[in-house]
């Protein structure tokens, strides 16, 4: 947002010394944080040489936002908000940088007036300005509140139709897209994560706007056609998305993934992937889901990520019954969070996997041989700290006599055999 600075300096002003005084006197009360004292000096030096230096608007806006934030008395207030209106005004008037300026007044406009319901109105139409002239060069921190100031405008004067509040949503994920892209060509992954998180709150914000319910009926009623009529309508489906996403009882509907397939053919997102490759693998569509989710694991950029790469491809595996592939999952996660909830939940998973397994691996030859998967899915259990399953799982150890007929002990070592392959230790349930 660099742009025209004002940098005349001392030169050219006709009376210096006093204005190099007054730089002096102000700058002294800023740095001592008497800022009351500051404002004589400052007016003087705006009045008499408005071009000296941008510095005199940044500390004429440090001053009047401590003295607004400060007064307790609503009338002075007001004045010392408007003079911070001001102080931005000047600034673009003498030294330019329009956009920059514009952003940042807008932060302030918010921050006293964007509660008032005579003056949210006003709010918003600046913001309307700041995006319309920013592009993709808003500042970071205006995308949700742009949003809010949307909310409070609504949920104050209830003046905006749905149509108006959506193009606004619109124009701000426009401009999210565009910093993630960009973010993603520098690769800044930290920039990329933290602009995929403003987009979860831009999206919070929408979904809660007061008298408005963009729920599934909503959608249903009134995107869906439209969206059958146009299924390359990028805007359309990202709304669709969010809002089936957020009401969460319409997840399994068809339209949900087709619109979500938009989303992220233009947007590849971990959360996306990972979540629709858990609705492909339910609704039976293994090999979609397994397509997602290798593109998860390509996204995956932290240990969170990465834990529910694992775990969501451990459950799969499982689904298409492939047993030694879902153990070896679930393993990585217990490598990833050993002693953590992730990790505990794996065990869980293995030892079901192993009491899954008792008929299959059942040589009905030895009773006693049969059941030493339950013994590993009991040591799997416990390691989840799972007392009702370890139960269970022990209802199914061999008898005295089984161990008995086999000439085996308490305390021995055996192997499981079959894909198990575990060694447990002989136990009997009685």
């Amino acid at each position: 947002m660099a742009g025209a600075q004002c940098k005349q300096g001392f030169e050219g002003i006709e009376d210096r010394a006093r204005a190099e005084e007054k730089v002096a006197i102000y700058t002294d009360a800023v740095t001592q944080k008497n800022y009351a004292a500051a404002v004589p000096a400052l007016q003087w030096m705006l009045k008499t040489a408005p071009k000296w230096n941008t510095r005199l608007y940044v500390d004429g806006v440090t001053v009047y936002d401590w003295l607004a934030s400060s007064e307790k008395d609503p009338k002075k207030k007001a004045v010392y908000v408007d003079s911070l209106d001001i102080l931005h005004d000047l600034r673009i008037q003498n030294c330019g940088d329009e956009i920059n300026v514009l952003n940042r007044k807008a932060i302030y406009s918010a921050k006293y007036n964007a509660q008032n319901k005579e003056k949210v109105g006003g709010v918003l139409t600046l913001f309307d300005q700041v995006f319309e002239k920013s592009g993709n060069n808003v500042l970071d921190g205006n995308l949700t509140v742009y949003m809010t100031v949307i909310q409070l405008n609504q949920k104050y004067n209830k003046n905006l139709t749905e149509d108006q509040i959506l193009e606004r949503y619109d124009r701000v994920i426009a401009v999210l897209d565009a910093k993630i892209a960009k973010a993603r060509g520098e690769n800044k992954q930290q920039e990329v994560d933290k602009f995929i998180k403003t987009r979860a709150q831009v999206d919070d914000i929408l979904v809660n706007i007061e008298g408005l319910k963009f729920d599934c009926a909503f959608v249903k009623e009134k995107l869906e056609p439209k969206f059958n009529a146009n299924p390359n309508d990028l805007g359309l489906a990202k709304r669709i998305f969010i809002f089936m996403t957020k009401d969460g009882k319409c997840i399994d509907d068809p339209l949900w993934l087709k619109a979500a397939e938009k989303v992220h053919e233009t947007s590849p997102d971990f959360g996306l992937a990972i979540n629709m490759a858990k609705v492909y693998a339910k609704n039976g569509n293994l090999d979609r889901a397994q397509t997602l989710l290798e593109e998860a694991e390509k996204l995956a950029t932290n240990n969170e990520d990465k834990l529910k790469v694992q775990m969501t491809a451990g459950d799969l595996a499982s689904t298409r019954g492939s047993k030694a592939a879902a153990r070896e999952a679930y393993r990585k996660v217990i490598a990833l969070d050993p002693s953590g909830k992730e990790g505990k939940e794996a065990y869980e998973k293995i030892g079901d996997l192993y009491m899954a397994s008792g008929k299959d691996c059942a040589k009905l030859v030895s009773k006693a041989e049969d059941r030493l998967v339950y013994l590993a899915a009991y040591e799997m259990y416990q390691r989840a700290g799972n007392a009702q399953k370890m139960g269970v799982a022990k209802s199914n150890f061999p008898a005295k006599e089984e161990i008995f007929e086999v000439n085996w002990k308490t305390g021995e070592s055996k192997p499981t055999g079959c894909w198990v392959s575990e060694v447990v230790t002989i136990r009997t349930r009685d």
